[in-house]
């Protein structure tokens, strides 16, 4: 009986540590604890065997760093959350996905919403994406600014 009343404080104390405001973050470690709402998760992109990007709903990004390698998980089938709640919240849930042992899980380091920049960003950092090579165009030409080439004889 003990051990029930152990775990359902577990549970509620996870509950309540993934269910903050729905205010933007401010700063920088403020966004590392951003939690996913589980059901709008619509894929996800393995940047590293401890890095992935997973896209919601509403064209959202987030970061999740996971808390060591997952070796195998960019030839796995497939990942799930494992998480208490709906809400998937790092140093709470953890990525299950079929890697050399079945069924590994590995638990969440941080998590945090991604801006389109910093999207872009990780994209390049991990070799995902190839960054955008601005080019000079070519100088156009001016009327009226014709070069005069003078006569070394005529200036004696």
């Amino acid at each position: 009986m003990h051990i029930k009343h152990i775990l359902m404080i577990f549970c509620l104390s996870a509950l309540v540590a993934c269910s903050g405001s729905e205010e933007r973050p401010d700063t920088e470690s403020d966004r590392r604890h951003d939690c996913i709402h589980e059901p709008s998760i619509r894929g996800y992109r393995v940047l590293d065997e401890q890095n992935l990007i997973v896209d919601v709903s509403g064209r959202r990004s987030y970061h999740v760093v996971l808390w060591r390698t997952a070796h195998g998980i960019r030839s796995s089938w497939g990942i799930a959350f494992n998480s208490a709640s709906s809400r998937v919240c790092a140093g709470f849930s953890e990525v299950l996905f079929r890697g050399h042992l079945d069924g590994e899980s590995i638990p969440i380091t941080s998590i945090r919403e991604l801006t389109p920049e910093e999207e872009e960003h990780l994209l390049i950092q991990f070799g995902k994406k190839e960054p955008e090579i601005k080019h000079t165009p070519a100088p156009k030409e001016i009327e009226g600014a014709e070069v005069e080439e003078l006569d070394p004889a005529a200036s004696e």
